[in-house]
């Protein structure tokens, strides 16, 4: 029988923004079905596919629940969700096989990573002037030598060491055959920094029952201060901006690829090259028995696009010392650099602003004249509105699309389309001089603190305040996304790669809709 694995995709919205997509169960059809993608949306973006079911929200089991409730859980984790989805033919084919899809399976790592089993741990140790604050224990009737007294804020702990740990390996040297006092000989012998390979019961269970010798290429390395790093470029009109040159390394005893000389701004230092990292494999092949012409060969063979994983100095010496081939934690770094989750990114530090002076934020008292072209997706906006009533705004910009980057943000008042002034104008009205626009479009907006401050002050909002501006507070763009038109009442049409779906009401977030034998819901 074929094992079936969900897909983990992860999903955030911005606020006053949908995930994208329509929940829907069907006459026919079993399960909760991801429906009506929104292109550009969150959903479409993460991977998600038309005919989707969806088995998990946030880790509870949902294929047996009944659409409003699957609804609600959707609803309830606010900004950001966690999906365990399968594809159409998958699921469909589980079905006929009678699979139980309700079986657990491991934690994602980020977006669209099925997660691993149980791993091993190397933790790094660095000696302080109190020790490394733990004790090992032997346990009559196990094999083995644990952690224990494990000092709180200590450095075994900092390191990642929790109690009742089992100690398999000592920089890179395996310790379970050896006594007690071997051990101990062995951390003293360590001159003050040792990289330890250590499992808990339950990941050490996980393995004796499957009768898999444990090494540190099966640990994870999240608690290692050094990593190596994978750096994914796409080749600028000078090329990816370094030069690769094979040296001696360290030892002395053979040849190795570093990176140098990186040009300022190029596709190298955005991906977060250094001078003088060590390059270990060119798009997950590695590279250390290669010559500088194979090398560079691999390299030209990935076309535009090319991933390196590369170590410095520090971690080089670290994953040695642990006897860690840096190439076996190539699938975990690969799913480490997944977007973060919305609970991963709140917690994250502010971004520190420098202050703006008196004088700055009079200049900041301007709108933006924003210009775009449109293409088979649109402009990748919507325009909200009330039915009747004056004055319109921007909402649900596509994050690069062609709204997005001529510079339109949620919220923007829109003053003028095309030169024409729609303050006054209703949304029927604005919607229509923006379809009467062609293939492009350009508009002059202002933030709503902006447009307010400026029209307490009685200022008349026109591109006259835009004349001694610098050019980049111009905004084009030239990849397109439509335009997608919104206000708060039933939506204007529906999106030409979307089955029609019928008349809904539409709230700030979600709109819903039902048809004979069918149920949906937008999220």
């Amino acid at each position: 029988m074929a094992v079936y694995k969900p897909k983990v995709i992860s999903l955030t919205k911005r606020q006053g923004q949908t995930f994208g997509f329509f929940l829907r169960v069907e006459k026919g059809e079993e399960g909760h079905l991801i429906r009506s993608l929104e292109m550009g949306g969150p959903a479409e973006l993460a991977g998600l596919k038309d005919g989707d079911r969806i088995l998990r929200v946030n880790g509870t089991f949902v294929d047996v629940l009944s659409h409003s409730k699957v609804v609600d859980l959707v609803k309830d984790s606010g900004a950001s969700v966690t999906f365990h989805v399968m594809d159409a033919a998958s699921y469909n084919k589980a079905k006929a096989e009678r699979v139980d899809l309700s079986d657990p399976y491991p934690r994602p790592v980020s977006n669209g990573v099925a997660g691993q089993t149980p791993k091993p741990k190397l933790c790094y140790l660095v000696k302080s002037s109190s020790g490394y604050g733990f004790s090992l224990r032997s346990v009559r009737g196990e094999q083995g030598l644990f952690m224990t007294q494990v000092t709180p804020g200590g450095v075994a702990e900092k390191a990642g060491v929790d109690v009742d740990d089992r100690l398999l390996e000592v920089n890179g040297e395996n310790i379970e055959g050896s006594t007690h006092d071997g051990v101990v000989e062995k951390i003293k012998a360590a001159d003050g920094s040792v990289v330890f390979l250590l499992v808990d019961k339950e990941t050490d269970r996980h393995y004796q029952n499957k009768r898999i010798k444990i090494g540190a290429g099966l640990a994870t390395i999240k608690h290692l201060p050094h990593k190596p790093r994978i750096a994914e470029m796409t080749k600028g009109p000078d090329g990816y901006g370094y030069l690769l040159r094979e040296e001696p390394n360290k030892t002395g005893m053979s040849m190795s690829h570093f990176i140098k000389d990186i040009d300022s701004g190029s596709p190298a230092e955005r991906a977060g090259l250094r001078d003088m990292d060590r390059l270990v494999a060119v798009d997950g092949q590695e590279v250390d028995c290669c010559s500088h012409q194979q090398v560079v060969d691999k390299i030209r063979q990935s076309g535009n696009k090319c991933c390196l994983l590369v170590a410095d100095e520090d971690t080089d010496k670290l994953y040695k010392m642990g006897g860690v081939s840096l190439m076996s934690v190539w699938e975990e770094l690969k799913a480490s650099i997944a977007p973060p989750s919305y609970t991963e990114a709140v917690h994250f530090p502010p971004v520190a602003r420098p202050a703006t002076s008196v004088e700055e934020r009079e200049e900041e008292l301007k709108p933006k004249l924003c210009k775009m072209e449109k293409n088979f997706a649109g402009y990748g906006f919507h325009l909200n509105g009330i039915q009747g009533v004056c004055g319109q705004y921007i909402k649900e910009v596509v994050k690069g699309g062609a709204a997005d980057r001529a510079g339109l943000e949620d919220e923007d008042v829109v003053v003028e389309v095309n030169g024409v002034n729609v303050e006054n104008s209703t949304h029927d009205d604005t919607v229509a001089l923006i379809r009467s626009s062609g293939s492009s479009l350009e508009l002059l907006v202002a933030t709503k603190s902006v447009y307010d401050q400026l029209k307490a002050k009685g200022v008349a909002i026109t591109p006259l305040l835009l004349r001694q501006t610098s050019s980049a507070q111009v905004h084009t763009s030239a990849a397109l996304e439509e335009a997608r038109e919104e206000e708060e009442r039933p939506e204007e049409a529906a999106r030409p790669e979307s089955p029609p779906e019928p008349a809904r009401e539409r709230s700030a977030s979600v709109s819903s809709a039902s048809s004979a034998g069918s149920v949906d819901e937008r999220l």
